[in-house]
């Protein structure tokens, strides 16, 4: 006989409860949120120097609120240039040959002056293939944040010296490096670049208000950030590792930055603030430490870095600063209106206007 008893109900546990939503990302002054400024997951090796470097570009242009589609990422060849992937994934780019990123900066500024420029190198690429293209775009200050990622050493080509590493020096496999190194901050300084700083990839704090500053500057900004290898260039010896930037890094000042749409409030310790007004209405501020040192002096700065040089130091910071050079839109007189959107009627010359020219060379 089939059995006809209904089977007991189990006893319900206790709904529980939901798990509190997760808060809403903070946004910024045009509603966009940290994750719209990142890029593809870095490749590099995990520890890499250039990583943090990523980081701080990405959080810089976050937070003073520029527009990802108006920007242009530019780089040449070398595990630097690999970074422009990592950022700002929205943004424009164009990765070129060895050593010829200045030249495209250089064409998209007078291109197109409404986008943002930022272009990535690495010691190699600027300092050896590149350094021709790099002297003519600071001579003619295009409107670009030059990022060199220094490390010292050929990371792509298993180690070998760069012409930034240091007189001395050692290789991971032993070799003395008997060259001098070429100092492209100095070099920046002599040709007159308006906004020269030198800072270190464990620095993060002065990194981000060195980059701020450098997104609100008009002109050609030359930023060389220290990136230690960490696979070729990281040992004992080498004075580009982590362990030596760390202990030899000699920060000139501490760096503040107030951005244009935040309310600016002057609080000066006498003697010990300088204020710089940017371009666009930022203000930089620069509270010195141990050294009477003006960022606006160029043979100061010149005379200060020889002098770290000799004493084996890492000097960081805002190294010099002319806030108001002509760019090289300026000098050619370029019309508001960015070329690359002027319609064709304005930028073909007519028949007429053609006969003219010939004439005129008869």
């Amino acid at each position: 006989m089939a059995d006809t008893t209904t089977p007991a109900t189990p006893a319900t546990s206790p709904a529980k409860p939901a798990p509190p939503a997760a808060p809403a990302p903070a946004k910024n002054r045009i509603g966009l949120a940290l994750q719209d400024y990142k890029g593809s997951a870095t490749t590099l090796c995990p520890g890499c120097g250039h990583d943090s470097i990523t980081n701080q570009v990405t959080r810089a242009f976050f937070e003073i609120g520029v527009r990802p589609d108006r920007v242009i990422k530019l780089s040449g060849i070398g595990c630097s240039s690999k970074t422009p992937a990592y950022f700002i994934g929205r943004a424009f780019g164009f990765n070129g040959v060895h050593g010829r990123m200045p030249s495209l900066a250089q064409g998209a500024a007078v291109a197109n002056r409404s986008l943002m420029a930022i272009g990535v190198s690495g010691d190699g690429d600027t300092a050896s293939i590149g350094m021709g293209q790099f002297i003519h775009m600071v001579r003619r200050n295009a409107q670009c944040i030059y990022i060199i990622e220094n490390n010292g050493v050929y990371g792509l080509t298993k180690g070998q010296f760069s012409a930034t590493a240091d007189l001395g020096s050692v290789q991971k496999k032993g070799d003395v490096n008997e060259y001098m190194p070429i100092d492209c901050c100095a070099l920046a300084i002599q040709l007159g670049c308006g906004f020269v700083a030198r800072s270190f990839s464990g620095d993060s704090k002065q990194l981000n208000a060195i980059l701020r500053a450098a997104i609100s500057h008009r002109g050609t900004v030359v930023l060389d950030v220290i990136s230690p290898c960490v696979t070729f260039n990281d040992h004992e010896g080498s004075t580009k590792s982590y362990a030596h930037a760390k202990e030899a890094e000699d920060p000139l000042h501490e760096i503040g930055f107030v951005p244009f749409y935040e309310e600016i409030t002057v609080d000066y310790d006498p003697g010990t603030v300088k204020d710089v007004v940017m371009p666009d209405g930022s203000h930089i501020r620069l509270k010195k430490l141990e050294r009477d040192y003006d960022p606006t002096n160029k043979l100061q700065a010149l005379g200060v870095m020889d002098e770290a040089t000799r004493k084996n130091q890492l000097i960081t910071g805002m190294l010099y600063l002319e806030p108001n050079k002509k760019t090289l839109v300026d000098q050619l007189n370029l019309v508001d209106t960015p070329l690359a959107e002027l319609p064709q009627e304005r930028t073909r010359p007519s028949k007429a206007v053609l006969d003219e020219i010939m004439d005129a060379l008869r």
